[in-house]
C-alpha cells in the first residue's frame, strides 16, 4: 500500500470539527490553504497523477442520504470520503471530475447518525436477500477505497466500530488496496471487505498505482482470520483477445483456488461486474493512460447506453454481453464452483 503524505491540506471551515483537526496533526509537515467548497478546487497546476499525490482535501459532507443498491449491499451510505491515491483507468469517480485527489469528509458522527436513522426504520427482521441474511447492509466505499482511506483518519476506524456495535447494519467495501493496519482492527465479521480481482497482467494496465493482484490473494486469508467477512469482486471483467481473456480468466480462478484456505471458502462469495466506460473518459485516457485504452476502447464490441443516473457510458453491446456472462459462469463453475456469484452483470 502507498505511503501517503500529502504536501497541501486542501480544507472547508466547516470541516475543522475535532475530526478535521486530528487529520490536520496527522500530517503537520503539509502546507495548509482554505478554500470555500471541497468539490470546486483552485487551479494548482498539477497533473491527473500528481494531485492525487500531493494533496488531500478535507470538507463536510452536506447530503447524508442512504441510497438503494441492492447489488453490493443494500444501500449506499454517505460518502465518508471521494476520490483515491489510485488512478484506475476505468474509474467512474474520475470521470466526474477534472481532478480528483481524495477528499475527507470530518463531519462522519453526522454520517453516522444518518445511517442509524435510515436502518432503525426499515422493517426487522430484515427479509434475507443475496446481501446479507440477517443484516443490512451499507456500503461505505463507493467513491474511494477504504483501505486507504482507514490510515488517514480516525474517523474510518469510528464507522467500522458503529456498524460493528449495530444491532442491525453491517458496513461492506470493496478495494484495490492491503493495508495491514486493518489487521489489529476486530470487526467480529460485521464488516464485508471484497477484495477486486482481475488477471494481473491485465490489472498491472488498468490497475494505475494499486496493490498487485497478487497481494491483494495474499491477503484473503489474513483478514478473515482479523475478523472480517472476505469476498471478492471481479470487476470490472474487460473482455480482450477473442478467447485470451477467457484463459487469463480460467488462471485467476486457479490462483484463488490454491490461495484461499476450505474455511475461507465456505464464507467467499462474488460478484461480477463487466466494463462500462465512458467517451470522455476516453478521451482523457488518450493522454494520461493510452496503453489502457487498447484494452478498454473495443467500439466493434460495445455500445452507448444511458446510466441509471441518466448519463450516456459505453458497455458490450447487450446479446454479446449474454454470452459473455455465460462464458464466465462455465469458468466459475470449472475453476471454483464453492465459489456462489451473488450477482452478474
Amino acid at each position: 500500500m502507498p505511503d501517503f503524505n500529502p504536501k497541501l491540506i486542501l480544507y472547508t471551515p466547516d470541516a475543522l470539527n475535532p475530526q478535521g483537526q486530528e487529520v490536520l496533526r496527522h500530517f503537520p509537515q503539509a502546507e495548509r490553504q482554505e478554500i470555500k467548497q471541497h468539490n470546486r478546487l483552485p487551479d494548482l497546476g498539477l497533473g491527473h497523477y500528481k494531485i492525487k499525490s500531493d494533496v488531500l482535501v478535507l470538507g463536510k459532507l452536506k447530503s447524508l442520504e442512504c441510497k438503494w443498491s441492492g447489488r453490493s449491499a443494500d444501500y449506499i451510505a454517505p460518502s465518508l470520503a471521494n476520490g483515491c491515491f489510485g488512478g484506475c483507468a476505468y474509474c467512474y469517480v474520475d470521470r466526474h471530475k477534472k481532478v480528483n485527489p481524495i477528499t475527507l469528509f470530518s463531519n462522519v458522527d453526522e454520517i453516522m447518525a444518518a445511517v442509524d436513522q435510515h436502518v432503525m426504520g426499515l422493517p426487522w427482521p430484515k427479509i434475507p436477500n443475496q446481501t446479507d441474511p440477517i443484516f443490512y447492509t451499507y456500503d461505505i466505499g463507493c467513491n474511494s477505497d477504504t483501505s486507504i482511506d482507514y490510515s488517514l483518519s480516525d474517523g474510518i476506524r469510528q464507522v467500522l466500530d458503529a456498524f460493528r456495535q449495530h444491532p442491525r447494519a453491517k458496513a461492506t467495501f470493496a478495494t484495490k488496496f492491503v493495508n495491514s493496519e486493518m489487521l489489529s482492527f476486530d470487526p467480529q465479521r460485521k464488516v464485508r471487505i471484497r477484495f477486486s480481482l482481475m488477471p494481473a497482467s491485465v490489472s498491472k494496465l488498468v490497475d494505475v498505482r494499486t496493490d498487485s493482484i497478487e497481494k491483494r490473494l495474499a491477503a484473503i486469508n489474513d483478514f478473515y482470520d482479523a475478523g472480517y467477512e472476505v469476498h471478492v469482486n471481479f470487476s470490472p471483467v474487460i473482455v480482450y483477445g477473442g478467447k485470451a481473456w477467457r484463459q487469463d480468466y480460467r488462471e485467476l480462478f486457479q490462483q484463488l483456488n490454491e490461495v484461499v484456505r476450505a474455511d475461507v471458502k465456505a464464507q467467499l462469495k462474488a460478484e461480477v461486474i463487466f466494463l462500462t466506460h465512458n467517451r470522455q473518459q476516453h478521451d482523457a485516457n488518450l493522454l494520461i493512460n493510452p496503453k489502457a485504452e487498447e484494452l478498454l476502447w473495443m467500439p466493434e464490441l460495445q455500445e452507448d447506453k444511458q446510466s441509471q443516473l441518466g448519463g450516456w457510458n459505453i458497455r458490450y453491446q447487450h446479446q454479446l454481453k449474454a454470452k459473455m456472462i455465460a462464458i464466465f459462469e462455465q469458468l466459475i463453475q470449472d475453476e471454483i464452483p464453492w465459489c456462489e456469484i451473488r450477482y452478474i452483470f
